[in-house]
């Protein structure tokens, strides 16, 4: 749900923000929220190469974009002249050979109209986001190509698509990536382990950074800790085995974000797929049912024999269809979980069903005739307007499925797995996600843009792809309801979910909130949202909306679609997608009043050049655009340790060193040495990090002032999801997969000892630890008779012993971070996980004693604390607040408390962006990863802001 409110800019000081490097920069910084420098920006072709109007891409010699052209265009079939024509104008395109390079991925028909769609390979191998297309008209029985759009990356130059790490290492790796360690809490009821997920290679892709960086494409599926599924897209370097990219792929109404947990096996238990099978000998009939809203509505179904009439269209398929048979098919899911339904079939579904013609009550209340009425109006509303042929464009079957629960409990969501629509079960104030045709047209709109433009379900990208699903939507919801635009709730979706609640209580959204870059954008790294897809969609959406609002339905839905089909690609940013709306009214003829129009709405909304550098900050700029994956920041005695990569991305990650104080340049201590050298750390005078190959994971470690790198050895393997140092002790995290937890493991590298603090078995598990003069603390979870146990353990190294800390409650539900200081451990403690969120920060001395809570759990003073960082002067604890909606005001935030705990916690920073990966230094002294720019930065402050 977007807010509508405005963010107040006065009194902030502003600090400039470097722009992002081209479209690779979405694809490298998994951490940053869309920083491609789009066609929009790009400077124009020379006028001696410029054929019609061609504006250059970014970090590659072919056009972003050219139109205006009227060149024939010779090959048998809409394929080949596509390519034939590229082929022809190697001055103006530059790509080589493109009958080998460039792939037809599909060809879309309207009428004499014709664009091609190509996907671009390199040496074979598929590359992420490059695609280029090439439009045409039939003209006298010849084709003519009219212009020509997309990313095609002329830049790469990899020396070999042969990959050194294997299928098994890469899902493993990609498994840990998203498992990782437990995100802010070791909670007993959602811990999740490496078994929790199931991985698939889907073969190579290289990845658009500089020359290109060559993975392996890893699916993992499994369970949130909140009973959502979970479906990541994860790229594993095929070369030196790092996770450089993960999105998810599950595409959603609402925003949601979770943790993992439950099996491998519960992730792909699963029915045969539905709809695999054509029926040749359909006995198409007509019904009616009732929906949500009262109205009673014809339903296209399916009868035979002494069968029941089924939820099942025929008639919606055109008879020389590739495909025959069932069409439109809704399921009834029968409280099976969302997390049996993501791109797997719940083996309980049952396809609607009814013995009489019309449909009852019981129908109306599950929500199935909304779904199964309002997909066939979507399916007319694309081929009535577009002449498309269902989602694909083929005529494939539309599957939907309703009553899918969470937990047992209701699912206020719905979401496109990229195989079918999935609708929660209502419950409380929400009826059945199905019962508004806007959320139907929504989930099916994204199955048109997976076969359009593809467009990437990370950043601005995935706020695009929200938005254009958003747009057609409510489009079609206001013609199902006979609703005018200039009706006040005109904008809104889903507004019909609730029971009791009025429609503009109840939207997720409001295309009309007049949300802009400047003031609403929601600076979200890729943790958040995916990088804010639906956060900052309405930004996007609200500009189309204007433009529909001016130009009428009619060409303003002309235009959108033509932009989604015959202009966009899966990288595109808003100033890209924002060219794309322009280009595609003026190929339709839009008048150059109208244009403005559409120009004039995205000023509006602040789609602009350079609309970035209106976000300020109150922080001091240490590294910006650190485009690397979410390795972290380590700090201490005045230095910092991060992972960075070149500005393009091409380089695998180094560790550089550098000062607190921002004075100085960084230095670079790992070597460029074609590893991934990650989740750096330092206590001021050692820097320690993990170094990533295709063969193994080794720790090393390099003094502060210089000298040799030492190779330090643990004896447990393992992929790694922290690393601590301090003096001669180093800790990590590891996955352990012969049990499928998390450890500890710790090795002194002045004797050479090593080992775990725990058993190694799979009735403990330890995380979150942390370490200063040889001792480490960390969160432990341990079995016993009757049941499992949390507290936090301190172990001392010189002395051989274990203790537990004291727990404000013996039954704990959750413990957080922990942190050594000079005096004692400090750690996260929850003690109810029915308060939103809340949590205590707590500290003791090393033996237990004088314990102190430094921040209750509840009532005045309390935080939704995620994790923390500790000096030996004061704690930073990110703040996450617990939402159903997501604003700037619940983005994770630093506060700060003293260790006293006598003057409350104090916000660190009044920027309004996502602030994670805090490292505490020296003092007050805090440094953090910040997205308020839209970009994933490095920033220190020295001292809390206060109130802000």
């Amino acid at each position: 749900m977007q807010s509508s409110s405005r963010s107040a800019r006065k009194g902030v000081k502003r600090r400039s923000s470097a722009v992002g490097q081209g479209a690779a920069a979405l694809i490298v910084a998994t951490g940053l929220v869309g920083t491609a420098v789009s066609a929009a920006q790009a400077a124009p072709l020379p006028a001696a190469e410029a054929p019609g109007s061609a504006v250059a891409g970014s970090e590659t010699e072919t056009p972003a974009l050219v139109t205006g052209l009227n060149e024939q265009a010779e090959g048998s079939g809409a394929a080949a002249a596509a390519r034939g024509h590229l082929a022809s104008k190697p001055g103006r395109y530059h790509i080589d050979n493109p009958s080998k390079n460039l792939v037809p991925v599909g060809t879309e028909s309207d009428g004499a109209k014709e664009t091609v769609r190509l996907q671009q390979k390199y040496q074979g191998v598929p590359v992420l986001g490059g695609e280029y297309l090439v439009r045409m008209e039939k003209k006298d029985g010849k084709r003519v190509v009219t212009g020509t759009s997309g990313k095609y990356f002329t830049e790469l130059d990899l020396d070999s698509v042969t990959p050194t790490v294997s299928e098994e290492v890469a899902i493993e790796r990609a498994i840990a990536a998203v498992a990782g360690q437990p995100g802010g809490l070791l909670r007993k009821d959602s811990i999740k382990t490496a078994k929790s997920f199931a991985g698939k290679v889907n073969g190579l892709t290289v990845l658009p950074q500089g020359k290109g960086l060559l993975t392996r494409h890893v699916t993992v599926t499994g369970v949130g800790s909140d009973g959502m599924p979970v479906k990541q897209e994860v790229y594993v370097d095929a070369n030196a085995g790092f996770p450089v990219l993960q999105y998810s792929s599950i595409k959603t109404t609402v925003g949601t974000s979770g943790t993992a947990t439950g099996t491998a096996g519960e992730a792909t238990e699963t029915g045969e797929a539905p709809g695999t099978t054509a029926t040749t000998t359909p006995g198409a009939a007509i019904g009616s049912g009732v929906r949500y809203n009262g109205e009673t509505v014809e339903l296209n179904l399916y009868k035979t024999g002494t069968k029941p009439y089924q939820m099942i269209d025929y008639s919606k398929r055109a008879a020389d269809s590739p495909f025959q048979g069932q069409m439109i098919k809704t399921y009834d899911a029968n409280g099976a979980d969302a997390r049996f339904a993501s791109g797997v079939w719940p083996s309980q579904a049952t396809i609607g069903a009814s013995e009489t013609a019309a449909f009852g009550q019981e129908f109306t209340d599950s929500g199935m005739i909304d779904a199964h009425w309002a997909a066939g109006e979507v399916y007319d509303y694309f081929k009535s307007n577009f002449n498309r042929a269902g989602l694909d464009g083929t005529d494939e079957f539309i599957n939907s499925i309703v009553g899918v629960t969470a937990n047992g409990q209701p699912f206020p969501n719905a979401f496109w797995d990229g195989q079918k629509m999935v609708y929660g079960k209502g419950g409380g104030d929400y009826r059945t996600f199905s019962a508004d045709a806007d959320v139907v047209g929504h989930e099916m709109s994204h199955g048109v843009i997976e076969h359009t433009a593809n467009l990437v379900y990370v950043g601005q990208s995935g706020a695009m792809n929200e938005a254009i699903a958003d747009y057609f939507g409510n489009a079609i919801d206001l013609a199902t309801n006979g609703m005018a635009m200039d009706d006040p709730d005109a904008g809104l979706l889903g507004e019909d979910l609730c029971i009791t609640a009025a429609p503009r209580d109840c939207a997720l959204r409001d295309l009309n909130d007049g949300a802009t870059t400047y003031d609403d954008f929601i600076g979200v790294t890729y943790r958040g949202d995916n990088g804010g897809v639906h956060l900052n969609s309405t930004i996007f959406s609200g500009a189309l909306w204007d433009i529909r609002e001016e130009l009428g339905s009619e060409l303003g839905d002309q235009i959108v679609y033509r932009a989604l089909s015959a202009y966009m690609t899966p990288l595109d940013d808003f100033m890209a997608g924002r060219a794309a709306v322009v280009a595609a009214a003026q190929e339709l003829g839009a008048t150059k009043a109208q244009v403005a129009v559409i120009e004039a709405a995205f000023d509006a909304h602040g789609i602009e050049t350079g609309w970035e550098d209106q976000l300020g900050v109150d922080s001091d700029l240490l590294i910006a655009d650190n485009n690397i994956a979410n390795t972290g920041v380590g700090a201490g005695g005045g230095k910092y340790a991060v992972s960075r990569t070149n500005q393009d991305g091409a380089e695998p990650y180094s560790v550089w060193l550098g000062n607190t104080s921002g004075k100085g340049q960084p230095e670079l201590v790992s070597g460029n040495n074609g590893s991934y050298n990650v989740y750096a750390d330092t206590d001021g005078k050692t820097v320690a990090w993990a170094e990533y190959t295709g063969s193994q994971i080794v720790m090393r470690a390099r003094p502060v002032a210089g000298g040799l790198t030492k190779s330090v050895y643990f004896s447990h393997a393992g992929p790694v999801s922290s690393v601590a140092v301090d003096g001669d002790l180093m800790v990590r995290t590891v996955t352990d997969y012969t049990t499928g937890t998390l450890h500890v493991a710790w090795a002194n590298m002045k004797t050479g000892e090593s080992g775990l603090v725990d058993p190694g078995n799979p009735y403990v598990t330890t995380a979150l630890p942390s370490v200063k003069n040889g001792k480490i603390a960390y969160a432990k979870m341990w079995s016993e008779a009757d049941g499992y146990r949390l507290g936090v353990e301190v172990f001392d190294t010189v002395a051989g012993t274990k203790t537990l800390m004291p727990m404000d409650n013996a039954n704990v539900k959750g413990i957080g971070q922990t942190a050594v200081t000079d005096t004692g451990v400090v750690w996260i403690e929850d003690n109810d996980i029915t308060d939103a969120g809340q949590a205590a920060v707590r500290k003791a001395s090393f033996d237990g004693s004088n314990p102190v809570t430094l921040t209750p759990e509840a009532g005045d003073g309390a935080l939704m604390a995620y994790t923390l960082t500790a000096s030996d002067d004061a704690v930073t604890v990110t703040n996450l607040p617990f939402a159903t909606s997501w604003a700037n005001e619940t983005l994770p935030r630093q506060y700060q408390v003293a260790l006293d705990g006598k003057k409350g916690a104090q916000r660190m920073s009044c920027s309004r962006g996502e602030q994670i990966y805090a490292a505490a230094d020296e003092g007050s002294r805090v440094l953090w990863f910040d997205g308020t720019t839209s970009h994933t930065n490095l920033v220190k402050r020295d001292r809390p802001a206060g109130r802000c």
